[in-house]
């Protein structure tokens, strides 16, 4: 398969925002007076958030706001991966090649490197400092009038295991508790978690750094999970992958870990032992905040606290954020699906699946549209085990719905069209009951079904949308001819059409 070549270097967040400065609809700043308690989301919601976020939304641009209420001479971002053809682009692909791209990244990882200096530690502000509070030094923002507390959302852990000294970094919600508390949230599993857990049972905090405002391909690479990643494979070599080179890392000022060099903020501190505070212990709203399947997630009544030891930052530091359940998040996590999918599936049957697209309605985790070329009788069976390959390689994978070549993946009418004409509910619909899902998928609890055992646990449906091998010639799309369109619509943007001469004209 034809690879991108890769595009201009990016080593930061400030990289990846002068890339894409000059490029039509994907940059906006903003010096209108913005509140970061529910208004810039709200903001935000109509000018780009997409995803799965309440209508009316639309994907848009990146924003910067730089006049946020209550801290004069701070910068919020959000959106930067708001748009999957933006989000390639920083990746230096394309957004059908992106994930292919990650592939080999992941087949040919750059470890990180530690450096003396770094821009990450410009300024630094202690704890221990008597005026020190972090609710007054980041505008850390609120998505809704609901949220449990103000959430720091693009916040990248990075922890090592204290008994093999391997690091990890991963996503995570965080919520700001005090002037020198957090409370963080693991989802089931989560490697950090595993890391905490070893510290907490030897009873010993866990040191930890958090990283904000960062260049793409790192923030894309942590969002990669197992098998694809397994414990103890540091995803910050995904980002070495991606860029060619090592990812840098500076030793934090307070604790003993590392952080990233070129971050634009750093949060150093401790993971403690046994302690555990409710996520909404300060305002009792019983929910969290809006989560990637496009419901608020509840308040969790007891989850892990880290003391803050210090901020370090750049100077006039960007703080990076997003709009829950919006395509950026899809971005994030539905990508690296992508890829761990098709790593998967070559290994399997090579050059049966040729996309795979993990879809915005499921925030990229839930919902996978999967495009295979049937070569003979025999690749009516592939075609569900394909689907079922997924399944196993990513385990929060909720529906796959497989098509033919003919199907665009990314295309949400045409996926829906072969649902319609090629697919019986009798026949072509397969569901496996009693698998394990995500938790924050509200239809995963017993409460909705009596025969789910506990929340996180779902049934999975395969959706064979392909047309039968025998049938093929009956299900064969109207034919048009190849024609370039522009000499007629020159106006018009045709971004999927190659600068040369598409066909040629009647």
């Amino acid at each position: 398969m034809t690879r991108d070549a890769p595009g201009p270097l990016v080593r930061d967040l400030r990289d990846a925002l002068a890339l894409i400065a000059d490029e039509p609809g994907a940059y906006l700043e903003s010096d209108h007076p913005v509140d970061p308690k529910a208004e810039l989301a709200g903001v935000y919601r109509h000018v780009g958030a997409g995803g799965t976020v309440a209508r009316p939304t639309r994907r848009g641009p990146a924003m910067m706001f730089t006049d946020v209420a209550g801290y004069p001479g701070a910068r919020v971002l959000v959106g930067l991966l708001a748009d999957r053809r933006r989000a390639a682009r920083l990746l230096g692909a394309t957004p059908d090649t992106v994930a292919h791209r990650l592939v080999d990244a992941l087949e040919a990882p750059v470890p990180p490197v530690v450096v003396d200096d770094a821009p990450a530690q410009e300024v630094v502000h202690l704890a221990s400092d008597p005026g020190f509070d972090i609710r007054a030094l980041l505008p850390a923002p609120t998505n809704t009038p609901t949220d449990a507390a103000p959430y720091f959302c693009m916040g990248l852990l990075l922890a090592s295991d204290p008994e093999t000294r391997r690091s990890d970094v991963t996503i995570h919600r965080i919520a700001v508790q005090g002037r020198d508390e957090l409370s963080i949230f693991f989802s089931p599993g989560r490697h950090i978690d595993v890391f905490r857990a070893k510290a907490e049972a030897a009873g010993r905090p866990l040191p930890v750094t958090i990283n904000m405002g960062l260049d793409p391909a790192v923030v894309v690479g942590a969002c990669f999970e197992a098998p694809a990643t397994p414990l103890g494979f540091d995803e910050l070599q995904v980002a070495g992958g991606l860029r060619g080179e090592p990812v840098e890392l500076v030793r934090a000022t307070t604790v003993d870990e590392h952080a990233i060099a070129r971050a634009e903020i750093v949060i150093e501190g401790e993971l403690l032992p046994g302690v555990r505070v409710a996520e909404d212990q300060h305002t009792g709203t019983g929910h969290a905040m809006p989560e990637f399947p496009g419901y608020a997630g509840p308040a969790h009544p007891a989850v892990p606290v880290m003391r803050v030891t210090a901020v370090t930052t750049r100077e006039r530091p960007i703080l990076q954020t997003l709009v829950g359940p919006g395509e950026e998040h899809t971005s994030l996590a539905g990508i690296p699906t992508e890829a761990s999918v098709l790593q998967a599936v070559e290994r399997s049957m090579p050059g049966f699946v040729t996309q795979v697209h993990a879809h915005t309605a499921g925030g990229g985790k839930l919902l996978l549209v999967m495009q295979v070329r049937k070569r003979g009788p025999r690749d009516d069976g592939m075609a569900r085990h394909a689907a079922l390959v997924a399944f196993a390689t990513f385990r929060e994978l909720k529906n796959v719905i497989v098509v033919d070549d003919d199907v665009d993946v990314f295309d949400t009418d045409d996926v829906l069209w072969a649902m319609t004409t090629r697919m019986q509910g009798s026949t072509d619909i397969v569901v496996i009951p009693g698998v394990a899902g995500h938790v924050l998928d509200p239809s995963q609890q017993p409460a909705y079904d009596a025969g789910i055992p506990a929340p996180g646990v779902t049934s999975k449906t395969l959706y064979d949308a392909t047309a039968p091998w025998a049938l093929r010639d009956e299900f064969a799309r109207a034919s048009f001819a190849d024609v370039d369109p522009r000499p007629w619509a020159p106006g018009l943007a045709f971004p999927y059409l190659d600068d040369a001469v598409a066909g040629a004209a009647p």
